[in-house]
């Protein structure tokens, strides 16, 4: 299941009801104390609530009242459910989608107690007409009898088949969004829900400022989300597992039942046994890991930086774990402020991983950050800026975003860094680093974008191009600029010409092939995927684009349902494909020593000429 949405109301800060849409990757960027961090909390305690749990103080002080409300938002939903008679069903059929047809499940914390309870509902598109909107709560026997009392075709076993026969009689159904009460439910509504329960994604939180105890420190919370990961990916080996402690378990209990009944045959009415498996959090509990340096020092007690580190190291393995595994069940990885104690390679290292781990199936990564210069090298798409909008905490989106936030936030300067590299998208930047080695290990003349600190790269992304050229956002950073854009759209044109005509020694220029992809040599492409793949400079009828023509050639290979999308073949090709390119190979697609020649005015720029 992937997380798409997520709304809050009354928890903390947020006094009314915000919105905001997930994405694989999505980094909340904010002044200090305005929630950013709330958020992350707030879907541990939906997901877990272990690393954080809820707090009767939890709830905003000017509410009206005491519930805090917490609301996800999934796609990707498992295609079928197996109810306890082993009858299958889906969360179509027993109409607990959305009208999006995405499942929504809200969960509603009492915090006007001393003990807080939870109500958790799903929000559905549901049959609202009489006699047949609370189906779901009818025991086999009621639906039978509705099904004889109306005459209808339908086998008198399995509460699925009834309830469908039952909503398909009806003429209008009268359907409306409402809530479904499945927790506290003693009917199917609790079978369903424990189904839905074990598809959930995992949520793995590390916060930024956590104390350096031995069970909760910057150490262990990796390794807890390690041993998390793991979990997930033999989630199938687990069911296994529990179905046949259950089917001994119940052996026992009805040979127990049954000697019960010669003893006291009244009280023996009385009992029924009921098997509950471990809950996944239970699973993972069961495991720890434990780091100690070399000098026998537990790194819990290293400092600050140290301990980081090891959450570089993390998601650096993970990222590269996950691009050579497949993993079953989905996991949400949640990081408060990666940039804190850490030097600027090693943030460039987790942001490389980040986007790595972000574009693998079954895995999404969450952010915080109050610095813009960190959010400037993620996709813009991904940015969400937390701000008072007329007294009300609002979240926002959108192709303008990150102008707002550099307006609100201001960027910050980075001494070391003498010029600034402008592309369109994160898959640019990956292909500037590997050509640039490439060329740079041939003739350390030219930089090496892959390790000069002194140059830094800003994803301006195409919707938002043209309003930071127009605004100039990064003039505050008194650096001269290189924008480089694709050829492929005819509007940039005009940005280039904008950034040529300034005074301040910045350049621009659109590439004289199609986009960056078109630079790729077919034995680069074949050394990381095995497949042939025609280059061509500028895609044509009958000869699409290098992405494209990727994408048909390596879905065909993997065997994959439907074609690749072109930003997912653009992921690909640069993670893998540019890293196999050679000076060699360059030179053979860019005879005229385009990407040389920027390379080098890149490196006069640096060198003060």
């Amino acid at each position: 299941m992937k997380l798409v949405s997520l709304a809050v109301q009354n928890f903390r800060c947020f006094k009314e009801e915000v919105f905001t849409p997930i994405e694989d990757l999505t980094t909340f960027i904010g002044k200090n104390d305005i929630g950013k961090s709330s958020l992350l909390e707030a879907l541990e305690i939906f997901f877990n609530n272990e690393v954080v749990k809820i707090d009767s103080s939890d709830a905003n002080i000017f509410h009206r009242d005491n519930s805090v409300v917490i609301t996800c938002e999934f796609t990707e939903l498992p295609t079928s459910l197996t109810l306890d008679a082993g009858a299958t069903t889906s969360l179509a059929n027993e109409y607990l989608l959305s009208m999006s047809e995405t499942l929504m499940i809200q969960k509603v914390y009492d915090c006007s107690k001393q003990k807080i309870t939870t109500e958790i509902r799903i929000l559905a598109h549901h049959p609202t007409a009489e006699g047949v909107s609370n189906l779901l709560e009818l025991k086999e026997s009621e639906l039978k009898h509705i099904v004889k009392a109306k005459g209808l075709p339908a086998k008198l076993k399995g509460n699925p088949g009834m309830r469908r026969a039952i909503w398909d009689s009806i003429e209008n159904l009268n359907r409306q969004m409402v809530p479904i009460v499945v927790s506290g439910a003693k009917d199917e509504r609790k079978v369903i829900w424990d189904q839905i329960e074990g598809h959930l994604p995992f949520f793995a939180l590390f916060q930024s400022d956590r104390s350096s105890r031995d069970s909760d420190d910057e150490v262990q919370n990796p390794m807890k989300a390690a041993i998390t990961a793991a979990i997930a990916e033999v989630q199938s080996e687990i069911e296994e597992i529990q179905c046949k402690v259950k089917e001994k378990v119940e052996t026992i209990a009805r040979q127990t039942h049954e000697a019960l009944k010669t003893l006291d045959p009244n009280l023996a009415q009385k009992l029924s046994p009921e098997f509950k498996p471990p809950t996944t959090s239970k699973w993972i509990g069961l495991f720890s890991v434990n780091m100690d340096t070399e000098d026998g020092i537990p790194l819990n007690k290293r400092g600050s930086g140290v301990r980081r580190m090891v959450l570089v190291s993390f998601f650096k393995a993970e990222a590269e774990r996950r691009l050579k595994e497949s993993s079953r069940r989905s996991i949400i990885y949640a990081i408060e402020e990666p940039e804190t104690a850490q030097h600027p390679n090693n943030q460039r290292i987790l942001i490389d991983s980040f986007k790595s781990l972000a574009n693998e199936k079954g895995c999404q990564v969450l952010l915080t950050t109050h610095s813009p210069g960190l959010a400037a090298e993620l996709p813009a798409q991904s940015i969400r800026f937390i701000h008072k909008h007329q007294e009300e905490l609002t979240i926002q989106a959108g192709a303008d975003v990150f102008g707002e936030v550099a307006k609100s936030l201001g960027l910050i300067p980075d001494s070391r860094v003498k010029v600034l590299l402008c592309v369109e998208g994160p898959t640019d930047v990956t292909a500037f680093k590997y050509l640039s080695r490439a060329l740079h290990l041939e003739d350390q003349s030219l930089p090496d974008l892959k390790r000069n600190e002194n140059v830094a790269f800003l994803v301006l992304g195409g919707s938002t191009l043209k309003h930071w050229v127009n605004e100039h956002y990064l003039r505050q950073l008194k650096c001269p600029e290189v924008h480089i854009y694709d050829r492929d759209v005819k509007r940039y044109a005009e940005s280039v010409q904008q950034v040529n005509q300034r005074s301040d020694g910045s350049w621009a220029v659109q590439t004289k092939k199609h986009e960056i992809e078109s630079y790729l040599h077919p034995n680069a492409i074949r050394a990381a995927f095995d497949v042939e793949v025609e280059i061509v400079d500028h895609p044509t009828e009958g000869k699409p684009a290098v992405p494209r023509a990727f994408a048909k050639e390596y879905s065909k290979k993997i065997g994959l349902d439907s074609l690749m999308n072109d930003d997912k073949a653009k992921i690909k090709l640069a993670e893998r494909a540019f890293p196999e390119m050679t000076a060699a190979m360059i030179r053979e697609r860019d005879p005229d020593n385009e990407v040389e020649g920027w390379l080098r005015r890149i490196g006069q720029m640096l060198n003060g000429k």
